[in-house]
């Protein structure tokens, strides 16, 4: 059974999900355990963590963050890290996180989420409207996508 767990509520999954999203983005663990660290216990909305989880492997996942180190610093939240393992893929599970990210947006207060991505023609797929290229903090602009979050 495929199931969606946030970190916050599963605390023990923290070192896991740490390595998982840095073996995966090939971006530093400490980014990721730091962010992952303070969503457990923030008072703020946002960072959160969420694994999908077949049985007690890791199949994919998805952060909601403030910033996805974009220059857009007014935008929020950020939906980042998507991730569905390759044997997984085709199953609609990306969908799922998809949608699951705009309701956990809407349950923390959101109106709208965002992600920034080099892909074209997947996210216009699942009802993210395509905003503009704007620069990322590496320098290289990006294609900015809002989704409405769902209550």
């Amino acid at each position: 059974m495929v199931q969606i767990i946030g970190l916050r509520e599963c605390s023990e999954w923290l070192e896991h999900a740490a390595d998982y999203f840095s073996s995966r983005w090939g971006i530093d663990r400490r980014l990721y355990h730091d962010s992952m660290n303070i969503g457990l216990t923030t008072g703020d909305s946002v960072p959160r963590w969420y694994l999908m989880l077949s049985g007690d492997e890791i199949i994919g996942g998805y952060g909601l963050i403030e910033n996805d180190f974009m220059v857009r610093t007014d935008l929020c939240p950020w939906f980042c890290a998507l991730y569905i393992e390759p044997a997984e893929r085709g199953k609609g599970l990306g969908a799922r996180l998809l949608k699951h990210g705009r309701y956990e947006a809407a349950k923390l207060g959101y109106g709208k989420v965002y992600l920034n991505t080099d892909h074209l023609g997947y996210y216009e797929k699942y009802d993210w409207r395509y905003i503009g290229d704007f620069p990322h903090q590496c320098g290289d602009d990006t294609r900015v996508y809002e989704a409405d979050a769902i209550a």
